[in-house]
């Protein structure tokens, strides 16, 4: 997959398909992305997501100064620029057609870890990325807010909701409380908007969940492990 918003290095894909078969355990792989106008500043190395349920992207704004220059195996494909095997796809399903736009990718991550996939990170592969070239602003703050409740909703695993669920709700209402501060913000109301939407589309999220825990192949240990500490 490419954003129409992203120019793609000559050997982008080359080097994709080549990190996949160097990987067989893998069943996506990410490249590294860098600013279209910036071309030494980082935009994502790749997904991660904390222990909180937040995601967010490695490097992020970073100079790119070669600490994102090996090759690893880390949490999920960015989706700016990922590629997906079929038969992974073909086990646990394409994209979150409800989710529109934003942390669809990072749901993908989830649903692939849990189905024992995991996710390589190839420097050689590089992308350059118009950043919101056709979203950003409310359109992302509400459907941030909204997609991120859902992806954990559908994904988090039970017995580390148990343990952790006191960060997870810490982490929700501190957006909610940082966006009513700044409630006259179109993007902080955006935000209000995309929480209140979450809560109201739980029920269909839950269905989902079911099926998704119950195809499981991997332990709540490994998940864990796969999870980052809380900034």
């Amino acid at each position: 997959m490419l954003n129409n918003d992203a120019e793609a290095d000559p050997h982008w894909l080359t080097e994709m398909v080549t990190a996949l078969q160097r990987h067989p355990e893998a069943g996506m792989a990410t490249p590294k992305v860098l600013l279209f106008d910036r071309r030494d500043t980082l935009h994502t190395a790749g997904d991660y997501c904390r222990l909180d349920g937040i995601p967010d992207s490695r490097g992020v704004w970073q100079r790119d100064e070669g600490q994102f220059d090996a090759e690893e195996l880390i949490f999920g494909a960015a989706g700016v620029a990922p590629a997906y095997r079929r038969t992974m796809l073909d086990d646990i399903g394409l994209l979150d057609e409800d989710f529109g736009s934003y942390c669809e990718d990072v749901d993908l991550a989830w649903r692939a870890q849990l189905a024992g996939y995991k996710c390589v990170y190839v420097p050689r592969a590089v992308v350059y990325h118009k950043l919101s070239a056709t979203g950003g602003g409310p359109i992302a703050s509400f459907y941030v807010a909204r997609n991120t409740i859902w992806t954990i909703a559908k994904n988090y695993p039970t017995s580390l909701w148990r343990k952790y669920w006191p960060q997870v709700l810490r982490a929700q209402l501190r957006r909610g409380w940082s966006a009513l501060r700044a409630w006259r913000g179109v993007a902080a109301r955006a935000t209000l908007r995309g929480q209140i939407a979450a809560l109201l589309g739980l029920p269909r999220a839950w269905r989902k969940r079911r099926a998704i825990q119950q195809a499981r192949r991997v332990s709540d240990d490994y998940i864990e492990s796969c999870l980052s500490p809380n900034d």
